[in-house]
């Protein structure tokens, strides 16, 4: 599973399909204080992209491939 629920921390483990994209706003909903660690992401679907734009949740760590982190941070750090 790409996406790895802890009890105030979200995982996303390699590719975040567009099928992940629901999964993790519903999550999100429920906990808004909740974190987004994106460091074993490879790369995500842009509806996953817009989730994350919506809900401007905490990124508790960045990809590690680094134009994927440069490409995220501009589009959530705004």
């Amino acid at each position: 599973m790409a996406l790895e629920f802890k009890k105030t921390t979200v995982v996303a483990h390699d590719l975040l399909g567009v099928e992940d994209a629901e999964t993790l706003l519903e999550w999100l909903i429920k906990h808004p204080r909740g974190r987004v660690n994106l460091s074993a992401c490879t790369h995500l679907h842009a509806a996953n992209l817009q989730v994350l734009m919506a809900a401007r949740p905490k990124i508790s760590a960045w990809p590690k491939n680094g134009a994927l982190a440069d490409w995220l941070k501009a589009a959530l750090t705004q």
